[in-house]
């Protein structure tokens, strides 16, 4: 399978993609597609948040931890949903403290491009899963994969704002050297957690004002 994905990010994470444990998760998604289950998201948008960010472009890292798993909801970006999709209840308390944070309304679509085209990198740890069970394809390969995406970001660039949200997310950050990057940490907005220190947590406005410390632009994020 021949992996369509933005050249800057392709040029970064080529000697990924030439990995067995690459051509395995292929393989794994082939034989999976080939006995009639439903993978999400579809094909096209595996790499929905590489070809939305590209590599030169990321100044901020929301990770997820995997696919949305019901129908309609993935399309490759962590957190989001396709414009006229109900927006999930993770999603519902992240605008929520946007608008305790920024006083931001809340937008009528759950769709989150506008943040990506900023520089926004919306990452799951895993980047597919098959429909109606979350975790599915939790160990195929892909947290090797985006731990290495992680790793190489913090290597190449510099100032960059990681939002980790839950225990999942925190774990990450062995890969991060905050000594160049900025980390920020709080429960996952999910409604079993987000009263346990997400909601609350300005992450949204201290991403600006570390951005605008070393002179880059804040990140706009109000939506339609």
């Amino acid at each position: 399978m021949e992996v369509t994905i933005e050249s800057s990010w392709k040029q970064v994470l080529q000697q990924e993609f030439d990995q067995p444990y690459f051509q395995e998760i292929v393989l794994f998604l082939k034989a999976a597609i080939r006995s009639g289950k439903t993978i999400y998201p579809s094909g096209a948008n595996i790499f929905h948040a590489f070809n939305s960010t590209p590599f030169d472009q990321v100044r901020v890292v929301i990770l997820g931890q995997d696919p949305y798993h019901n129908p309609q909801q993935a399309h490759g970006l962590s957190f989001s949903v396709p414009e006229g999709i109900a927006k999930p209840p993770s999603l519902m308390n992240i605008f929520k403290e946007l608008h305790q944070d920024i006083g931001m309304p809340t937008p009528t679509s759950g769709n989150l491009e506008n943040w990506a085209a900023q520089g926004v990198l919306l990452l799951n740890a895993a980047l597919s899963v098959e429909a109606h069970q979350p975790m599915s394809h939790s160990k195929i390969g892909w947290h090797r994969f985006t731990n290495e995406v992680i790793r190489i970001i913090s290597e190449k660039k510099e100032n960059v704002v990681f939002l980790l949200w839950g225990n999942f997310a925190k774990s990450k950050q062995e890969f991060i050297d905050t000594q160049k990057h900025l980390v920020l940490t709080a429960a996952h907005p999910s409604p079993l957690s987000a009263h346990q220190g997400f909601l609350g947590c300005k992450h949204f406005s201290h991403t600006n004002e570390w951005l605008t410390s070393k002179g880059l632009a804040a990140i706009d994020w109000t939506l339609p």
